[in-house]
């Protein structure tokens, strides 16, 4: 059933798919209302579909999503069964095995890379594309087989494929950072921190299937926009949640209600999913980014103190959660050349939220404008003041393990090529400003002279 949300007025309306922004006075873009679905186990999950419609061919020169941060393009040309694969004519069809639509070539290539999963050096970008798009489809059915987890929950193959296609396609492919891509690199990243010894050997198949879920689905119907802009917008969801974590919310709300859609749970007692659901929130809330220095004090203390019990279902999900939060912004201890595409593609995605705030006079976020945050810049300092405190704090969890060495080499080079970025940025601007100053005492002598 449809209901309106919470505060609003009217009573219940039906909404459209995709709710359209009007502006009701300068600065302030109004959406249409709210809709949920409460089910049995008393949880509200959202409706799909409610994220706020942004039509960014409003904004000029902007970037291809799929071209964000390069300019190779792939040259092969799609075959047939690629080209079928793609078109909606299949959306809803759920094949037995996703790969087999693929030519032999891609097929091959993608098995190959689905051997080496659990490496650090996993290129998710050639995997999407050999794929066809379906990485986080494909990679998910590999990973729950991999763990066993089909076969321990008495998984439906044909349902599992149904939920995933649903979660995959809830994200949307014109955001250039928050897409099923990056979905697909934080669900490879974390089954890799999945196998780190000192958790691996206390996970039970429940934490590794909630591990998974909430990597796949942590940012699912992202608009694009972060929670400041929805909340200074007055958009319904920042009204819903009282501004607080309200994306996460959403995608935790929004995956609950694609679980019951797809009834993948619905053979398992009724406490189980009920469960289930209440972690996977507890997971996607953790990805807060404004709670970071709550986990960091609460980590902090545990490993001070050497308390940490991984016997123990409450110490086993806290390291979960920070397991996903060291997925999710794992970007700057990839290899270069990844790492490097990832930062080109979040900072457009704020570069456009700058142009959209621009566009209806409303003040820009911080790291939105193009003109004064440059990429070099906004990464250095996410590395500096989020990304290495939580790193060194796992590495200090998982001891010297092989991975949290190379995740760390990995961060101190990267910061150190972006502040060679950096200061290269600096000296060509102090050179043109000189060029500039030069240019303009000549114009200054020039016009002197021809003064009578």
């Amino acid at each position: 059933p449809l209901s309106s949300a919470r505060g609003c007025k009217r009573g219940p309306v039906p909404l459209p798919e995709r709710q359209l922004p009007f502006l009701t006075s300068p600065g302030i873009l109004c959406f249409a209302g709210d809709a949920r679905v409460r089910g049995q186990t008393g949880v509200l999950a959202e409706r799909r579909g409610s994220y706020p419609f942004i039509d960014f061919r409003l904004l000029n020169n902007t970037t291809l999503s799929g071209e964000i941060g390069t300019k190779k393009k792939v040259k092969r040309l799609l075959s047939f069964q690629r080209y079928f694969h793609a078109s909606r004519l299949l959306r809803g069809v759920v094949p037995q095995a996703s790969l087999y639509l693929l030519d032999e070539d891609y097929l091959g290539q993608a098995r190959h890379m689905l051997s080496k999963v659990g490496m650090w050096d996993f290129d998710i970008f050639l995997f999407d594309r050999l794929t066809n798009g379906n990485s986080l489809v494909t990679l998910l059915c590999h990973l729950f087989n991999v763990h066993g987890l089909i076969h321990h929950f008495q998984l439906d193959m044909v349902t599992l494929h149904r939920f995933l296609v649903m979660v995959q396609e809830d994200y949307h492919s014109q955001n250039p950072y928050h897409n099923a891509v990056h979905a697909a690199d934080v669900t490879q990243a974390m089954h890799c921190y999945l196998r780190e010894p000192k958790l691996a050997n206390f996970l039970t198949p429940s934490d590794i299937m909630l591990g998974l879920l909430a990597a796949a689905a942590h940012d699912v119907d992202h608009p694009g926009v972060n929670q400041p802009f929805l909340i200074k917008t007055k958009h319904h969801l920042a009204s819903l949640y009282q501004n607080v974590s309200v994306l996460e919310n959403h995608h935790w709300r929004s995956t609950i209600g694609m679980l019951r859609e797809s009834r993948l749970l619905a053979h398992l007692p009724k406490e189980v999913t009920q469960d289930i659901e209440q972690q996977l929130g507890s997971l996607i809330l953790a990805t807060d980014i404004n709670r970071q220095n709550e986990f960091l004090i609460r980590l902090k203390s545990h490993l001070d103190n050497q308390d940490l019990r991984l016997e123990d279902a409450q110490d086993r999900h806290f390291m979960l959660q920070i397991a996903l939060k060291c997925a999710d912004i794992c970007n700057p201890c990839r290899l270069w050349d990844l790492s490097k595409q990832w930062s080109e593609r979040v900072c457009e995605e704020f570069y456009r939220q700058g142009d959209l705030e621009q566009k209806f006079e409303l003040e820009i976020s911080p790291l939105c404008n193009q003109q004064k945050d440059t990429i070099p810049s906004i990464q250095i300092g996410f590395m500096t003041y989020i990304v290495e405190p939580l790193f060194e704090r796992w590495a200090q969890f998982t001891g010297d393990t092989p991975l949290s060495e190379n995740m760390l080499n990995h961060l101190r080079r990267n910061k150190a090529k972006w502040r060679s970025l950096l200061h290269k940025q600096h000296s060509s601007t102090r050179s043109s400003d000189h060029s500039g100053q030069v240019t303009g005492n000549q114009e200054q002598t020039l016009n002197e002279e021809e003064t009578p």
